[in-house]
């Protein structure tokens, strides 16, 4: 290994040659070679990490070019392993690239992931996620996620030395896909290369007992404010104890049904007053930009604060983005199905310039 490569970092203090050796006999997998995939895989690449292994079954389309920014027009058509692969050789020709040419299947995953130090959640589903967080506490691995909606993402590692798992924080596994598919509902471009760099810092950190690593704590980037927020969540024992897969991952549809835009939800609120406003980001996001008739319940407290909410009337679950709102609902009509429960879609952000629209419009 040419020492002068690394030495930028190796001439850190607290890095040196030490955590560079740790990086380079690390295994990494990482699951997916889109947005977030993309500056995940070149970061860990180019800082010397010694084996990469790529999961990634698609091929590169048009649309892909305004995120993924490792592909070009020439590749439109092509495997994006292919094209990755060849990519990443050319950045660091040190690294063993194993490229896996499929999807993450619950057949394929633990056979998989037994191989890696740490998994990376590039995906872009629900289903996809709880099958990476079981077969990771199965194989005892930790994993880091990241997740993409808008102008929003999420950050945490999971499962990091018997911290909490995935279904610690989002503990029912849904019917239909909640997180939207950026693909349908959009994301602004460099979103996914913010929240893919953040996601590669906290790989590094795991494999190097660098700093403090993001375990029990979700942290939540603004790219409208350029804010930070961290929720704090803790582990339950016994989503810790799987020692199998579940049946099935598969998702019966890609919709979630209670979920209603915000000029709907205003129709609802001026038409009758069985309803209830809940707020499910942290108490920090609520505090800078309160919303008028809500009452503050951060997602990670909900299921103890349930009892809060008020017996006989519509729920309605609003956050920065709608990606927490739908999980709030989710849980909400698991516990109560006789409880109607709601997410509005776009959250606070559409909430604003649904408010600003109509402002600009009155004084024209």
């Amino acid at each position: 290994m040419n020492s002068n490569r690394y030495i930028r970092q190796t001439s850190l203090k607290d890095f040196g040659n030490k955590s560079q050796d740790l990086l380079f006999r690390s295994r990494v997998l990482v699951v997916g070679a889109g947005g977030l995939g993309i500056p995940v895989l070149q970061y860990l690449n180019a800082m010397g990490v010694g084996t990469l292994g790529i999961v990634e079954g698609d091929k590169v389309e048009f649309s892909n070019l305004q995120r993924q920014v490792i592909y070009g027009e020439k590749d439109i058509g092509k495997s994006k392993l292919e094209v990755i692969i060849q990519r990443l050789k050319a950045q660091n020709s040190n690294t063993d690239l194993i490229p896996y040419d499929t999807f993450l299947t619950r057949n394929n995953a633990l056979n998989i992931v037994k191989d890696y130090d740490i998994v990376v959640d590039a995906t872009d589903n629900f289903p996809s996620r709880y099958l990476i967080n079981d077969a990771c506490v199965i194989l005892k691995k930790p994993f880091v996620y990241g997740a993409l909606h808008s102008f929003e993402g999420h950050i945490c590692v999971f499962n990091y030395k018997g911290g909490p798992t995935y279904r610690c924080l989002f503990p029912v596994a849904p019917e239909g896909s909640l997180i939207p598919n950026c693909d349908v509902n959009g994301v602004l471009g460099i979103i996914p290369g913010i929240v893919g760099t953040l996601q590669a810092l906290e790989v590094v950190k795991c494999l190097t007992n660098l700093g403090e690593v993001l375990s029990g704590k979700l942290l939540i980037y603004n790219g409208l404010n350029q804010s930070l927020y961290k929720t704090v969540f803790s582990l339950k024992a016994e989503n810790s104890l799987r020692s199998q897969l579940e049946g099935s991952y598969e998702i019966s549809n890609c919709t979630f049904e209670n979920e209603i835009t915000v000029e709907e939800f205003k129709k609802i609120k001026n038409e009758t007053i069985s309803w209830q406003l809940i707020d499910v980001r942290t108490k920090e996001e609520f505090n800078s930009e309160p919303l008028e008739g809500a009452i503050n319940i951060p997602l990670s407290e909900l299921e103890s604060c349930i009892h809060k909410l008020r017996a006989g009337r519509s729920l309605f679950f609003i956050c920065q983005s709608g990606i927490r709102s739908l999980q709030a609902a989710s849980i909400v009509s698991s516990q109560y199905p006789d409880c109607e429960s709601y997410s509005i879609k776009g959250g606070v952000n559409l909430w604003n310039n649904l408010i600003n629209s109509t402002s600009s419009g009155r004084n024209s």
